[in-house]
């Protein structure tokens, strides 16, 4: 047993001891002829690899044993006696696609082919006569050390190798052992090749992202628009998730169907380009591979809990399967985060297409904020979105068209926020509306509405409140400069006469201007007149071209009296394959303008 050689070098010690005990455990006619066989195949193959590969270690060891060799591993699996360890080995160890050849793909040096020797001693160590049938961490070490070995890199590449092969397990806290019997993660492995792509694996995929987007989101979420009318066209901060099965990349197909559709809805020019934000993909398959396993170790689980596999598996298996599941669950919602990292918004710039694209760099779950903060947060940072705007930011964006006349019509400072033109804002008309209250309460900035032919307007507001249905986003409103409203004469907000009152005589007589004596006696206080009221109605048809002017004239001017109300019967005529994108806009309309629940919409 101690004549072996390799070039003039004999066998490492551990590789004879282990030939040492299986020799003993064969049949006293096997024990000669079956183990010197062994030993010749492996001399043999030694001595051509080291000649043709260059290797340089001193000692044959038990990780060099050629298992790869369907001879040496015929002779093998004999002198064991256990031929069901062949799916093992080619699974796990020597096969052309096996987990140990997969993880030496990139080693060299010393570490050449270390996953494979590791997996080659383990099978040594844990069959055969041995009393402890478990290869521990020292032996391991032993059997495959060399001078230029690190020991940590032998215990790396044993717990690699446990972690991807289907029949080596873990025994205790440093054992290994290998046998026929699977481990769960062959299993898990079956069942995940079994998954179906369109009824399991994509829906599975979709439900996973839109419930991370969902969870604590502060904004609309639109999961995976199929084209752009899916896509509602509302000045509310808006976030569209594209489909998992399309991948960003900065000059692709995917760049111009975002194009699109950010500034068409259906057929219909967009309104408010800039309040939609997208969220898209990395390239790559990882997002799939983590579901995909994930709904393995949910279909073992369940068969397990059905009684379909228990009783296959051990109980150090059956004990790591909520743990493997949780951690499989735990990896997929982390790689929605890690995958959805690019953000692309509407930005007019030199670009042809008008996106801008934000890289949100990697992240997971554990981070302790929302998909969706995490989206609001990235543009707070680049100043693409606030919460609020100020007088001075205003003031250094008045647009130059403006600028002679001082007044800026609200409808065109609301689109200037919607079109990416000025920063956005997570919800425009309610945070314009308070602020416009402030900026006109303070005297930064005077409001008018009603434009006479001559310039002027028919109310202003400068430095009083102003009620915040008077803030209409509309052509006729205007936001007016400081100095237009000081120019304009308006210094402070006028206040109504109080009437004075009438000086009594004591001993008078009638009113000699009078037609008729008066019947108040000396003394007494004058009857209050009583006040005569008249209900006037303005029934007719309007003309489309005056319909703005019937909000800015005459409106007004009803609202002098009291019970004002004013009720609307539209109707019109359109194309049956309009009806559903124009039927969705006008109910996102009602519901922009506080309406939906008081006027109906009818489909006839």
């Amino acid at each position: 047993m101690g004549g072996g050689v390799r070039g003039g070098y004999p066998f490492h010690p551990s590789t004879l001891s282990v030939f040492q005990r299986k020799w003993q455990a064969l049949p006293q006619y096997q024990q000669t002829r079956g183990t010197l066989a062994m030993l010749a195949q492996w001399i043999a193959w030694a001595y051509r690899d080291g000649f043709t590969t260059a290797r340089r270690e001193p000692l044959i060891t038990l990780g060099s044993a050629p298992l790869h060799d369907l001879g040496f591993r015929s002779t093998i699996l004999g002198q064991l006696g256990e031929s069901r360890l062949v799916a093992a080995i080619e699974a796990d160890i020597a096969g052309e696609h096996s987990h140990a050849r997969a993880l030496d793909a990139g080693t060299k040096g010393p570490l050449r082919d270390i996953h494979r020797r590791v997996g080659t001693a383990i099978l040594f160590e844990s069959s055969g006569g041995q009393t402890d049938r478990v290869a521990h961490l020292p032996e391991l070490r032993f059997a495959l050390g060399e001078p230029e070995m690190d020991t940590t890199s032998i215990d790396n590449a044993a717990l690699a190798l446990e972690s991807k092969s289907y029949f080596i397990r873990k025994v205790g806290s440093d054992g290994f052992k290998i046998g026929h019997q699977p481990t769960l993660k062959k299993v898990v492995n079956d069942r995940r090749a079994s998954l179906d792509e369109e009824t399991e694996i994509k829906p599975a995929m979709r439900k996973l992202i839109e419930n991370e987007f969902r969870r604590g989101a502060g904004i609309p979420v639109v999961p995976f628009p199929r084209d752009g009318a899916d896509v509602p066209d509302t000045p509310k901060l808006t976030l569209a998730i594209a489909d998992p099965e399309a991948e960003w990349t900065s000059d692709g197909s995917l760049r111009r169907q975002i194009a699109e559709w950010t500034r068409q809805r259906g057929k219909s020019p967009r309104l408010y380009p800039g309040a939609l934000v997208w969220c898209v993909k990395k390239p790559g398959p990882d997002l799939r591979e983590k579901v995909e396993l994930w709904l393995a170790w949910q279909r073992v689980a369940r068969e397990v809990a059905d009684g379909t596999l228990g009783g296959d598996f051990n109980q150090a298996d059956r004990a790591d399967l909520q743990s493997n599941l949780k951690a499989a669950e735990e990896a997929a919602r982390d790689e929605v985060w890690g995958g959805y990292r690019f953000v692309v918004i509407y930005q007019p710039t030199p670009e042809a297409d008008g996106l801008k694209e934000i890289d949100l760099g990697a992240a997971h779950t554990s981070s302790g904020e929302t998909l969706c903060g995490r989206v609001i947060a990235v543009l707070k940072s680049e100043a693409l979105l606030n919460d609020s705007v100020s007088a001075g930011y205003l003031d250094r964006n008045w647009p130059p068209a403006f600028k002679a006349s001082g007044a800026w019509p609200l409808a065109s400072l609301r689109q200037s926020f919607l079109n990416g033109s000025l920063t956005r804002l997570l919800d425009p008309d309610a945070t314009l509306r308070k602020n416009i209250v402030e900026f006109v309460g303070h005297g930064h900035f005077g409001l008018a509405s009603g434009q006479k032919p001559d310039g002027d307007y028919e109310r202003v507001w400068f430095k009083e409140p102003v009620p915040t249905d008077e803030i209409a986003f509309e052509s006729g409103v205007f936001l007016l400069t400081k100095a237009k409203v000081l120019k304009a004469g308006v210094f402070e907000p006028a206040s109504a006469p109080q009437p004075q009152p009438s000086p009594v005589v004591l001993g008078a007589g009638p009113d000699p201007l009078s037609a008729e004596p008066s019947t108040t006696q000396v003394g007494e206080p004058a009857p209050t007149p009583r006040i005569q009221t008249k209900t006037i109605r303005l029934v007719g048809s309007v003309p489309p071209e005056l319909w703005n002017r019937l909000g800015t004239k005459l409106l007004p001017k009803l609202r002098s009296g009291s019970d004002l109300k004013v009720s609307v019967d539209l109707s019109v005529t359109v194309n049956s394959d309009v009806v559903g994108s124009l039927t969705s806009d006008l109910r996102q309309i009602l519901e922009d303008l506080g309406l939906a629940d008081n006027v109906r919409l009818d489909v006839g």
